[in-house]
Parts: structure tokens; sequence; C-alpha cells
């Protein structure tokens, strides 16, 4: 699958160097006392993430080119309060840039900024369709996934470095070990856990768009058409987001719940 049809997959990440350079200022606490499981003791809170986002989205804006041409930048931005108001979030807190990019992608940062890009907003008919998107994504947010999915991988490196002691000295053993622990902390924790955030975004989403009145139904339309433009995805085992047709099957049934009242 072409990187332009790569649509909301969120390849903005925190760099390593970041990281550390935050978690050795102290902004970061790995291991939290109190956890119930160990991805928990590794995922940051949401002010955490805030934090050293705040740095990587003022490299991303210095680093990609954006756009204030108001056929973009007026759409995204009569949206954004209307969903974030929806969200029950103060709409003062959160900032949105339209970065000059043929991708169809948007993406998140912990702390409230929103990046939607030039290609998937070329594509977008009508502003229910933007706030779709948008809503997705301040979802995202509200639900720290970006740290829950943090705490995922840390945990499952922190797996991998265990698995590595223990075996010692055996390098093949090693290799052959590490391999399985890899692939099961690739397929079988890190992914579903991935996919599970990006249906209960877009869950919340499509609720954030009925409270603030956009046409959920263009929630649909959207996704069928972006599954129309795409071909050779792969199998959602191997995807770290749900395949369209899992995604629509769900924004229907849901759908279904608020025009029922429930």
């Amino acid at each position: 699958m072409s990187e332009k049809y790569r649509v909301l997959d969120h390849k903005v990440t925190m760099s390593r160097r970041a990281f550390a350079k935050a978690a050795a200022a102290g902004s970061i606490v790995v291991l939290a006392p109190g956890c119930t499981t160990v991805s928990q003791a590794f995922t940051p809170s949401a002010d955490q993430m805030a934090q050293l986002a705040g740095s990587a989205w003022a490299d991303l804006k210095a680093q990609q080119p954006t756009t204030n041409d108001p056929k973009y930048t007026s759409r995204v931005r009569r949206v954004m309060p209307r969903i974030i108001s929806a969200a029950n979030e103060n709409p003062a807190g959160w900032e949105v840039e339209v970065f000059a990019s043929d991708d169809l992608n948007a993406f998140a940062l912990p702390g409230g900024k929103i990046g939607f890009y030039t290609g998937i907003l070329d594509i977008m008919e009508n502003d229910s369709q933007i706030a779709t998107v948008m809503g997705h994504e301040v979802a995202h947010v509200k639900f720290n996934h970006a740290g829950q999915r943090y705490g995922r991988t840390a945990a499952a490196q922190a797996g991998l470095g265990v698995a590595q002691v223990v075996i010692g000295g055996d390098s093949q053993a090693s290799q052959m070990a590490l391999g399985a622990l890899g692939l099961g902390a690739q397929y079988g924790v890190i992914l579903p856990f991935s996919r599970q955030h990006e249906l209960e975004a877009d869950r919340y989403g499509l609720r954030y768009m009925h409270r603030a009145n956009y046409d959920v139904n263009e929630a649909v339309r959207f996704w069928e058409g972006m599954s129309a433009q795409k071909s050779g995805q792969p199998p959602e085992l191997l995807s770290t987001h749900p395949n369209d047709s899992t995604r629509i099957s769900q924004l229907k049934q849901e759908i279904a719940v608020l025009k029922g009242g429930a």
C-alpha cells in the first residue's frame, strides 16, 4: 500500500533522544507504584506525555511546511471547537495545524495538538467528514492513547531485555527465543491493543460528532470512500489499525445506537 494512502497512521512519533532527555529531567516516570499491570507501570500520565509532546510539536512545525490558506485552515478551525466542546474539553487549550502534504493523513499529539494534511482535506466533501477525523483524533488525546501505547511498547521491550539476560551466553538460543518473544510482542500484544485504541477513538469520535450536531452518516461515507481508494492493504492481523470493513461495521452499529436514543 502506498504511503499516500496510509490514512490516520499517526506517523508522528516521539524521538528516543527527546524521551531520554525528558526522562533525565524527571518529566517521565517510567515505573509507577500501584499499577495493576506491567504496561500500566510503564505508562506515563497524560500530563507527562503532553510535556514531552510539546517539544515534538514545535520541532514538527519547524521541519514540515504548513499552510495558512483559508481553503484549509478555516475548515478545520470551524470544526475543531465544536468537537472539542462536545468532548467536554476547553477549546482554548487545543491547537490545530494544517501541513502542506499530499498524504491522506491526520494525527494527534498529547496535550491537544492536532495536525491535518492538505491531502486528506482535499478529499473531504463537507464539515461532517472533517468532524469524523477530528473526533477520532480528539478521542486519542482524551483517553491518553499515546501514553498507553508507549506503556505497552516499553513493557514489551523490557520483556526482551529480561529474556536476553536469562538466556545468557548461548547466542543461538538467545536469538531464537528473542525472535519468538518479539513475534509474540508484535502480533500478540502491541497490535491488538493499537486496533483497540483505533476502534475506541472511532466510537467516541462519532459520539462527539453526534453531540456537536454533525451528520454521523458522513463518517461511514468517508471511510467507504477511503476504502475504495486503497488496495493491497495487509491482513488485519498484521496491521496496527482495523481494516475498513471492521471500522465501517462498528460505525454503523454505533450510529444505530445513537439514533435509537441510547
